[in-house]
């Protein structure tokens, strides 16, 4: 039992449950994250192979998310590619500030440190005004850790001082080294799970949507699909943004290029 191997097949299978569940393509430089991902699970069920454990996801849905969760999470990190921070404090707020309610959404917000870096900036700028910011991901594992607001005090290399003192409790006793978001803050945030890759639920509109380091892992049609569903929920006016690694040229004329990676939708 100690000597599990994945062999192409298996993989292959792995690879195109994935897809089918996320629109994800795993190149086959990712067996080595599969196998690696799925091994602990795999002795923890008590089986014997790769095979034994896919049959088992056909079977029980419990388990398939499960599956899902261990091979889409990806690394995030607060205030990831700040540039897109300064272009929410110093530009998209001081033009938007002036909605009812200021709405953004970050699309797959993994663990949670995107959004919470959305909502740091928001509180520090609007205060009081109102604003909502909806976190989703296709992993409920995930989704549970950013709803805790819980994070190592190395994990806070990257927020802005004036924001950690502000935004952040330390821990202390048997929580030492560690960082709570604030309460207050956190009660202001929504988390749910959204498989960008089907019909979304009905989320509302938003003035801001953050999809960064996500669509790197769609191919084309699948990425034209992923903004076709989008595209309606951004409000006219509205900006979207995507990672400095990524582009929407050739995926979706309903947007223009303000600067790489952020995107505006027109008025009208």
């Amino acid at each position: 039992m100690n000597n599990l191997v994945l062999s192409d097949k298996e993989f292959a299978q792995f690879r195109d449950l994935i897809f089918e569940i996320a629109g994800i393509r795993m190149s086959d430089a990712k067996k080595p994250l599969v196998s690696g991902r799925l091994a602990k699970r795999i002795r923890q069920q008590g089986l014997f192979s790769y095979g034994d454990y896919f049959r088992l996801l056909l079977s029980e849905r419990t388990e398939l998310q499960v599956a899902v969760d261990l091979l889409t999470t990806n690394e995030t990190y607060f205030f990831r590619e700040p540039k897109h921070f300064d272009f929410l404090r110093e530009r998209i707020l001081p033009e938007l500030a002036s909605r009812s309610t200021l709405r953004i959404w970050s699309g797959a917000c993994s663990s949670g440190e995107e959004p919470y870096s959305i909502a740091m900036t928001l509180a520090d700028v609007l205060g009081n005004r109102p604003w909502e910011v909806l976190a989703s991901d296709l992993s409920l594992r995930v989704l549970e850790k950013a709803r805790g607001g819980l994070y190592r005090m190395v994990d806070a290399e990257d927020i802005p001082r004036p924001l950690l003192a502000r935004y952040c409790l330390k821990g202390v006793g048997e929580n030492a080294g560690s960082l709570l978001i604030e309460p207050a803050l956190r009660n202001r945030m929504t988390f749910r799970q959204v498989n960008l890759n089907a019909t979304l639920p009905d989320l509302g509109q938003f003035e801001v949507i953050f999809l960064r380091n996500v669509m790197i892992y769609f191919d084309l049609e699948t990425k034209r699909q992923v903004m076709q569903r989008l595209l309606p929920l951004l409000r006219p006016g509205g900006y979207f943004i995507v990672s400095h690694s990524e582009s929407l040229n050739g995926v979706c004329d309903g947007l223009k290029v303000v600067s790489p990676s952020i995107y505006r939708k027109p008025h009208g």
